[in-house]
């Protein structure tokens, strides 16, 4: 019979299919992947990674030398007066000069404190940096994928849950005209029916646009085209096993912020050891090799010419910068003493992120089981009055009371499912193991 089809379809929150939805099927792992490949952020966030990647190499530590060539050339052209000792002046007008040089000079810092090797292992540190940061923004990602995903699960099944209340509706206004024009009914309750009806139409087209709403999200989160519709999984399955001690354990290890903290507080080191070796001396070697030629009409030799290499040794040691080299070592200092509060901070507050979402996770668990038995107990109640309307033993406003009973037990619900879902994700998320795959 249809209204038993009908109310057969209230419990598609159980897990049941609806055949209103013909669009193409996206599963959680398509969106996640996608996601993945075309999320601008993720884009992004590996551009930084491969910057940090070229930038651990000797040179840009200051450990490999430096070759450079110069080149040069010039004159002049100018009217000269010279005065000898004997007094004789000599003029020269339109005296041309010309000047030209080049070589190539070594350099190449040898010692300079221990400086370039504390900058080469910071440069490895910023790239580890770089690659917790964009595990931190993959996994924020991946956590909107699957929140998105099952709003938009919940929103499909509400969707279907009030289309199933507007077919009560509908059946209920034929009933009424029906009675009305066989003279059993009245007026008065074909236009209670309609207003009824009406509001459940203004609901079910409400819902389906959040739904679409909610799929411009979803697109917009996997940096896809936007005016894509899909159909999703009806289901919503939640882990109902998630211990807190071994996700705290986890968190310690695992959570991006945490690790980030860490290697902060490892780069302020590095950077002290930089800072410390400004007190040594610096020694470097140099070489080269060097042409040059000049003329000059007017000077003592007319024409010169040399070439030849170059090469030496320097050395430099800073005795006294005003008391600067204190001052940065005890910034360097302060600077380690606040990375070391940053991680003590970050672990509390990573603690109690963590606590927080294992309380809320075990209530909505709580509220799912005294949720899930409202929807049996209103779906049983609807049945029974539904049934009795039919046979006119009971009034349309006990019927309706019935019905807004039923779907306020499927949202109530659905929400549940969906709080308890979302607090599976945030305690995956908070301890490093959400699944990105």
């Amino acid at each position: 019979m249809k209204t038993r089809k009908l109310l057969f379809a209230l419990v598609v929150l159980l897990g049941s299919g609806h055949a209103g939805f013909a669009q193409q099927k996206l599963s959680l792992e398509e969106a996640i992947s996608t996601a993945l490949k075309n999320n601008y952020d993720i884009r992004l966030v590996n551009n930084e990674i491969q910057i940090a990647k070229n930038n651990i190499n000797p040179g840009n530590a200051g450990m490999l030398p430096k070759l450079t060539a110069d080149y040069s050339r010039g004159g002049s052209n100018q009217n000269t007066v010279q005065t000898q000792a004997t007094g004789t002046e000599r003029r020269t007008d339109g005296a041309r000069s010309t000047n030209q040089s080049y070589g190539a000079a070594l350099g190449w810092t040898i010692f300079d404190g221990f400086q370039m090797f504390a900058n080469y292992d910071r440069l490895k540190e910023l790239q580890k940096l770089g690659e917790v940061n964009a595990k931190g923004t993959v996994i924020a990602t991946v956590a909107d994928v699957i929140n998105g995903y099952y709003a938009l699960v919940r929103q499909q099944q509400l969707v279907m849950a009030t289309d199933t209340a507007l077919d009560i509706s509908r059946m209920r206004l034929t009933i009424a005209k029906n009675k009305l024009e066989i003279g059993r009914g009245s007026k008065l309750d074909v236009l209670s029916a309609t207003v009824d009806y009406n509001a459940d139409t203004s609901l079910y087209l409400q819902q389906k646009n959040v739904l679409r709403t909610n799929m411009v999200t979803l697109n917009q989160v996997m940096a896809r085209d936007l005016n894509l519709v899909f159909e999703v999984d009806q289901n919503m399955k939640i882990e109902r096993d998630l211990n807190y001690t071994e996700l705290s354990g986890l968190a310690q290890q695992l959570n991006p912020a945490l690790q980030s903290a860490f290697i902060n507080k490892k780069i302020a080191e590095l950077n002290l050891k930089q800072v410390k070796g400004q007190r040594y001396p610096t020694v470097g070697l140099n070489s080269g090799y060097e042409f040059s030629n000049s003329t000059s009409p007017t000077g003592f030799n007319t024409q010169f010419r040399a070439r030849g290499f170059t090469y030496g040794v320097t050395a430099s040691l800073n005795l006294f910068n005003g008391f600067l080299q204190r001052q940065n070592e005890r910034n360097a200092k302060v600077e380690i003493n606040t990375t070391e509060l940053n991680l003590e901070k970050a672990r509390q507050d990573i603690n109690a992120q963590l606590l927080s979402a294992y309380q809320n996770y075990l209530t909505n668990l709580d509220l799912l089981k005294i949720e899930k038995n409202n929807v049996d107990i209103a779906k049983q109640n609807l049945d029974i009055t539904l049934e009795k309307y039919r046979l006119g033993s009971i009034s349309p406003l006990e019927l309706r009371e019935a019905q807004r009973n039923s779907i306020t037990a499927i949202t109530r619900y659905l929400d549940a499912q969906y709080q308890a879902k979302l607090t599976e994700i945030s305690l995956k998320e908070i301890s490093g193991t959400l699944n990105i795959q």
